[in-house]
């Protein structure tokens, strides 16, 4: 064994990793908040989107033969418009001859313009009881009906029996329907149409306080003397003889300008108004008609412009007109309904988009699973032929390169593990600048060991590829192997990893990297993780001679090679991609070695779980961006760019990005829409998974039993990862360094008992 110490002693200052570290740790919190928060905002548009759609919230109850005992009679019997001045209830009818035409459920985009056409052709007015939602959704179409001069009423902002819901909810409809006319048409109103009412005699003792309390706030209730029953589509003819009043007598008609197919009363509507206007009818809006009814009368016309819950100004002018019901929104009725307008407008765009995004997600994770699939099934029998050979076998030494930082936990056993292995091997144990007398300890080790093929290197700390580039130019040998500090080899693995390079075209070789401390939950998890999304790619990027990333924990590298591209770079957060990605544009083939296994110790809690993967991640798209000019390179630089690019940004970036999708598209649907539709949707994706992981421990030799920890790795763990690839996209967004991490270790991964 032979030791090389520096000239000079290591400051006592903070060291380089330590001050980046501290920076990024700094930016770290900021960037996870805001990874956390745009999942939230993912969530809450799609909330909005379902609430506009009556999935979030809806109600379908409809009351029907509640007794009406106390509801007064006058009411019952009265006219279709209900007023309470001075807290009295008062019923106005419309005056003969008068058609006051109301229109429910709209705006809708198909329908309601060209119901305003045929208006507009006509030159008469209307009164439209729209529906919040499909205001907010459609804005410029109420914008069109109030200047070109019709009426706007509330007809709820989701459609609901207003009888079944609380005084909370009742509150929350109207103030959100007016506001959503407040931001489309600048206005609010007076005028209230309850859904699935029709004439006055139909108030019962359930809906009876529920326009009574309305009434106190300023709203007049309008119901319907003369139905169409358009909504049943019974014909254009039927239609027309419904709507018409008898013997003269003034109506308020309903028509429906949405909520369905709504051709046939587009046909009728013209049709109609040429016939009750040949029979001596005029067309007014049902403030017109209340103005009409009490001027002939030589009353007030009190009960249409009475305030409407505070939404509107108080005062109005005396001049009656055929929108007297509206005023005119300012203040904060009129920005939070231009705000409302606006984020129904980011919903409306975002649903869709993100639907789409969906599908695309899908459909790449299910063809990534079937490519996996096939090619790993390919790879494993091609392998494993009896016939199968790199060429001559290889006898001749390694340099196993171990860079330690800070690694007194586990080195003695790294290097135990290296005592044992069948191939000739020189270790050159590369101490980084540690403080916790990792040198001393790799030394007594090795002397205790017998081992006299130990070199220790002490330099100052510099990071993880100065330590790596300070032991290739130390070996000796033309084959180095490289692993971590925490890692432990089988005693035939660097002998399964150094045989491909029988194959002079083959210039480094990914190593079967294991999870030594499987028994807790987290270290389970991962454990599922690296059999199945890394070794199983693994698997597929050999076929597709595209392999991204050599682990750090075992790999091997022709020396010549390495030198070639550089050694080993500190451009980026991942080394051993960005060496892996540069050895194919340099022309050397990467394949993998299942057979060479090593047991590493997996982060043991969350916190350095996450620390890790995002140092993965952000590293990973660090190297991808240095190595963008191989998408349009010629020979082997750019068979990676067109082949081994692609795969990694779709399957490791984005796919993942937008994986979440799936999750909360999942919940949604479970909770708002189709609980056990959803669930069967997402058992079948659990499904097809547990069938890959499957697969991969087949090939892997692994115990079935972790799978069991898979239904719960689906719902927490991948949640977390999603997150860590969201933080690092920030990152790579918004700038940002972070160097070689030291994650605490236990120094508990050994060998495995039975391996010999």
């Amino acid at each position: 064994m032979t030791t090389t110490t520096p000239s000079r002693r290591r400051r006592r200052a903070p060291t380089r990793i330590e001050r980046v570290a501290g920076k990024a740790a700094a930016l770290q919190k900021p960037r996870v908040i805001l990874a956390g928060l745009l999942l939230l905002a993912l969530t809450s548009v799609m909330l909005l989107d379902g609430y506009l759609r009556a999935e979030v919230g809806g109600d379908q109850r409809v009351r029907t033969g509640a007794s009406a005992g106390n509801v007064p009679d006058k009411v019952l019997d009265g006219g279709p418009i209900l007023t309470f001045r001075g807290g009295q209830a008062t019923t106005v009818s419309v005056p003969e001859k008068t058609i006051a035409l109301t229109f429910d459920d709209g705006p809708n985009p198909t329908w309601t313009p060209q119901v305003l056409a045929i208006l507009k052709k006509y030159d008469i007015p209307a009164t439209f009881f729209v529906v919040g939602s499909m205001v907010s959704r459609y804005p410029s179409i109420v914008g069109d009906m109030v200047e070109q001069g019709n009426e706007v009423g509330i007809h709820t902002f989701t459609h609901v029996d207003l009888s079944y819901q609380s005084d909370a909810r009742i509150r929350r409809e109207m103030t959100q329907t007016q506001l959503a006319l407040a931001g489309a048409a600048g206005i609010t109103t007076t005028l209230f149409r309850a859904p699935y009412s029709s004439e006055t005699d139909a108030i019962d003792n359930y809906s009876w306080p529920v326009y009574k309390k309305l009434g106190e706030d300023g709203y007049t209730s309008v119901f319907v003397d003369t139905d169409s029953d358009d909504w049943k589509r019974p014909g254009v003819s039927k239609i027309i003889k419904w709507a018409t009043p008898e013997d003269g007598e003034g109506a308020s008609v309903l028509f429906h300008d949405a909520g369905g197919e709504r051709s046939q009363t587009i046909k009728a509507l013209p049709a109609y108004i040429e016939k009750m206007k040949a029979k001596g009818y005029t067309f007014t809006t049902i403030s017109g008609a209340i103005q009409e009814e009490e001027s002939a009368g030589g009353g007030q016309a009190g009960g249409a412009r009475a305030g409407a819950g505070g939404m509107g100004p108080s005062g109005m002018s005396g001049t009656a007109n055929l929108q007297a019901a509206h005023r005119e929104a300012s203040g904060t009725t009129l920005y939070e309904g231009k705000a409302l307008i606006g984020a129904v407008a980011v919903a409306e765009w975002t649903v869709p988009v993100l639907s789409v995004g969906l599908l695309v997600v899908g459909v790449a994770v299910m063809g990534r699973f079937g490519m996996m699939l096939l090619l790993a099934r390919r790879h494993y029998r091609q392998r494993n032929k009896r016939r199968f050979s790199w060429g001559p076998t290889v006898h001749q030494p390694v340099s196993v390169i171990v860079p330690a930082y800070n690694e007194k936990e586990c080195i003695a056993n790294t290097l135990e593990s290296l005592s044992k292995s069948t191939h000739p091997i020189e270790v050159i144990v590369v101490d980084d600048g540690s403080t916790d007398g990792t040198s001393e300890i790799a030394r007594n080790a090795a002397h205790e060991l017998g081992m006299t093929n130990v070199r220790v290197i002490r330099q100052e700390n510099a990071g993880k590829p100065a330590a790596l580039n300070n032991g290739v130019r130390s070996a000796s040998y033309d084959i180095v192997v490289m692993m971590d500090g925490d890692t432990v080899f089988e005693p035939d693995t660097v002998r399964q990893l150094v045989q491909p390079f029988a194959d002079p075209e083959v210039g480094a070789v990914a190593g079967n990297a294991k999870v030594g401390n499987r028994n807790t939950i987290i270290g389970a998890w991962q454990h599922i993780e690296y059999v199945m999304g890394f070794n199983l790619d693994r698997r597929m990027y050999d076929l597709l001679r595209c392999m991204p990333t050599i682990p750090g924990a075992i790999g091997a590298f022709r020396r010549e090679a390495v030198l070639e591209v550089g050694g080993m770079s500190e451009d980026t957060l991942a080394e051993d991609t960005d060496i892996t990605i540069a050895m194919h544009r340099a022309g050397w083939r990467v394949v993998y070695q299942e057979h060479a296994r090593a047991w590493t110790e997996a982060p043991g809690s969350l916190k350095q779980l996450w620390s890790q993967r995002y140092r993965w991640s952000y590293g990973t798209m660090q190297a991808l961006w240095k190595h963008r000019r191989s998408l349009t390179d010629k020979g082997p630089s750019g068979r990676f760019g067109r082949v081994g690019m692609p795969l990694v940004v779709i399957f490791q970036i984005v796919t993942p990005v937008f994986a979440p999708l799936i999750d909360v598209f999942t919940v949604y649907s479970m909770i708002f829409v189709d609980f056990k539709a959803a669930l069967f949707a997402w058992l079948a994706v659990l499904a097809v998974q547990l069938f890959c992981a499957a697969y991969a421990f087949r090939l892997d030799r692994e115990k079935y039993r972790y799978l069991l920890m898979m239904p719960l790795q689906q719902l927490a763990y991948r949640q977390m990862m999603y997150l860590v690839l969201i933080h690092s996209c920030i990152t790579a967004m918004t700038g940002g360094r972070l160097r070689w991490q030291k994650l605490k270790r236990t120094g508990e991964v050994g060998t495995p008992a039975g391996v010999s």
